[in-house]
């Protein structure tokens, strides 16, 4: 069984703000060593549960945290920033389910450190749909008729994946007290709660579907700042709303709006911190 996993660091035991997540801030390297161990708890759970092959994907931020030296030895990794598909590069059909570990809650929701993407992006939809970057990868995964079977992180990142996919497995490692405030597992907990979660998603999978998404999806996403959505314009087939902040975007498909999310936030990041 080939198993494909995009991890975020965000939804990770014990990080609960910027210090843990931003490579220029002191608790940072703390931060990679916890998630990489994390990560690696699950890896280890799906190889001794009958998957042959886990490809990972680092999905935070320059996409680089993972300490590769510490992984299990049969693990492939997907390391680096500039990925045309970003926090889902590699996945495709060849895969029979997905796992999302260290996720978040989607911008604008009670959650630990709640953002989609970009901190500038108030809300992201697939047509009339609320998304954040789960849904959004999710979608991808049904894309291609892989179904994702577990999703780890805080308890709001677990309340918005049941929403949006039946049957699918949870496992808290944190509770959301405020958006900075958690209260966590132990690492050596959440290694436990993880192994058994895996298991379990693994035994599940033929009760989850794909999240199959929308033909010719309309991407909106509404920016924090109108110099944020003006940047976000620039991309050639978007429209800025009059009288607005958000940015729509007509797609041929989920991929070409997957990309489509990616250019226009990084477009916005140009005046972020402005």
């Amino acid at each position: 069984m080939n198993i494909y996993m995009s991890v975020d660091m965000e939804g990770i035991t014990g990080l609960v703000d910027q210090t843990h997540v931003d490579s220029n801030r002191h608790n940072y390297e703390r931060g990679r060593a916890i998630m990489t161990a994390e990560a690696n708890a699950v890896i280890h759970a799906a190889f001794n549960n009958g998957c042959s092959n886990v490809l990972v994907n680092d999905s935070h931020s320059q996409m680089n945290n993972l300490l590769i030296e510490e992984l299990h030895p049969e693990t492939k990794l997907i390391s680096g920033g500039v990925k045309p598909f970003s926090m889902v590069q590699g996945l495709d059909e060849t895969f029979q389910g997905a796992f999302f570990v260290g996720y978040h809650a989607r911008a604008s929701m009670k959650g630990v450190m709640s953002h989609s993407m970009i901190f500038g992006v108030r809300h992201m939809y697939i047509n009339e749909t609320p998304i954040g970057e789960m849904g959004f990868n999710a979608y991808v995964a049904g894309h291609y008729g892989v179904p994702v079977l577990l999703v780890a992180g805080d308890d709001q990142a677990a309340l918005e994946a049941e929403s949006l996919i039946p049957n699918v497995t949870t496992a808290v490692v944190k509770e959301t007290i405020s958006r900075s405030v958690a209260k966590s597992l132990t690492p050596a907990k959440a290694h436990a709660l993880l192994k058994d979660k895996t298991e379990e998603a693994l035994l599940n999978r033929k009760n989850v579907k794909p999240l199959v998404p929308p033909d010719n999806p309309v991407l909106r996403i509404e920016f924090a700042n109108y110099g944020q959505a003006e940047w976000a314009s620039i991309m050639p087939g978007t429209v800025l709303e009059p009288g607005t902040t958000t940015v729509r975007f007509q797609a041929k498909d989920i991929l070409e709006a997957y990309r489509a999310m990616v250019v226009m936030t990084e477009l916005a990041m140009k005046t972020t911190f402005c």
